[in-house]
């Protein structure tokens, strides 16, 4: 039997949007791998892969940089099984996986997820896309630095889905962790692609004495999941 991830979902609304959505992102996909290309040798080498800020702004500012649909599939399973009322995502772009976690909140009876995206214009378009699914009560987009705009917010998060700017996703779990709940998960995409980026957060996370324990799942080359010890 052909495994249809967007099953998972009964609303066909939101499954219309997202599998619009999703095929919007594929279609980038060519070009991504093209831009990636010149970096290949530093890839295999080891090294790190050049992001900046000026991209983010530029060549980055019209790229979906989505979750796969498993994947995100994965993240709405994982969020109704914890009956997370709580999420925060690093890195919204135009708002894919929000409404998979959206959709898992308003399913598990009602909750926020708290959206962040650096550019603005992202952030319009991806409250545009969350309302087409019926889900704006269940997101709260914030627009900027998400180490500012991560500074308030709610005291306890079930699930943090850690997907933006690499070089701060070690930033952005040590300034959540106090807030997670034990048992919580942080989710952390792109670990397996941009192994070098992610050198550093993984031997963090994978130290259990930094409150975690916490392993490597096979999508997009490698997905960090990640539980919240309790103590």
């Amino acid at each position: 039997m052909k495994n249809d991830p967007f099953s998972v979902i009964s609303d066909s609304r939101i499954v219309s949007v997202l599998r619009r959505l999703h095929d919007k992102a594929d279609k980038q996909m060519p070009g991504l791998l093209l831009n990636y290309l010149p970096q290949l040798p530093r890839i295999l080498l080891g090294g790190k892969v050049r992001f900046t800020e000026h991209q983010m702004h530029n060549y980055y500012a019209d790229k979906y940089l989505a979750l796969e649909r498993n994947q995100a599939a994965f993240c709405y399973l994982t969020a109704r099984a914890i009956k997370a009322k709580t999420i925060v995502e690093f890195g919204s772009s135009f708002g894919i996986s929000t409404i998979w976690l959206a959709t898992a909140v308003c399913d598990n009876g009602g909750g926020k997820v708290i959206g962040t995206e650096i550019v603005s214009e992202k952030a319009e378009m991806a409250n545009k896309n969350i309302a087409e699914a019926g889900l704006s009560d269940y997101v709260e987009m914030r627009t900027g630095d998400a180490l500012e705009t991560l500074k308030d917010g709610p005291k306890q998060i079930d699930l943090l889905l850690n997907d933006g700017f690499p070089a701060l996703a070690l930033k952005i779990v040590e300034l959540l962790t106090p807030r997670i709940i034990p048992g919580g998960i942080v989710l952390t995409d792109n670990v397996g692609t941009f192994k070098a980026n992610y050198r550093d957060y993984v031997s963090y996370i994978r130290d259990s004495r930094n409150g975690f324990e916490s392993m490597l799942l096979p999508f997009k080359s490698g997905t960090e999941y990640s539980i919240r010890k309790n103590g």
